[in-house]
């Protein structure tokens, strides 16, 4: 499951916030997979914004937008938390598609209930990553912050879930 980050590079300044730089890195690469699933999913649910069809359209239309725009938010907030544990991000598509978890899929000729079941698996799986991944940052490299952080992101993963599940 794991894959090795190409573009994960140590920032040349000094880090120096309490956590051993071999923690530092192994949380990076965590939250570096995480910056991965997170752009795929946003780019998903866009493009299932602009390609809904039938009589949900307006009411997914919109809630699409409005999970795309949250999740632009937690894409530039994970990015920032690898860049202050000192590492730069991965910020290409090949680097995204190589790091994520998450499966790509095209328009679906507008079936809005293929794309919500997709949406909801990703979510639920996402869910399930951060579930996990808030353990390991705290018991094997010592974050608390991170965890902290990881289990906010996993509320508002729930939360987007539980709406795409009040579709089905």
């Amino acid at each position: 499951m794991a894959h090795q980050n190409p573009e994960l590079a140590v920032d040349t300044q000094q880090t120096n916030i309490g956590i051993t730089d071999d923690n530092r890195q192994k949380i990076s690469e965590i939250l570096s997979q995480l910056l991965a699933d997170e752009h795929l999913l946003y780019i998903k649910t866009r493009n299932y914004h602009w390609n809904v069809t039938g009589m949900a359209f307006k009411p997914l239309h919109e809630l699409f937008e409005e999970q795309y725009t949250d999740m632009a938010e937690f894409i530039d907030d994970i990015a920032e938390r690898i860049r202050s544990l000192g590492y730069f991000t991965p910020g290409s598509m090949e680097a995204f598609r190589e790091l994520s978890r998450l499966d790509e899929t095209d328009h679906l000729k507008g079936d809005a209930q293929q794309m919500v079941t997709n949406l909801l698996r990703d979510h639920e799986a996402v869910i399930q990553i951060l579930r996990n991944d808030q353990d390991e940052v705290l018991e094997a490299h010592g974050d608390a912050g991170t965890q902290d952080f990881l289990i906010g992101l996993m509320e508002a993963h729930e939360k987007m879930a539980w709406m795409l599940r009040a579709h089905l």
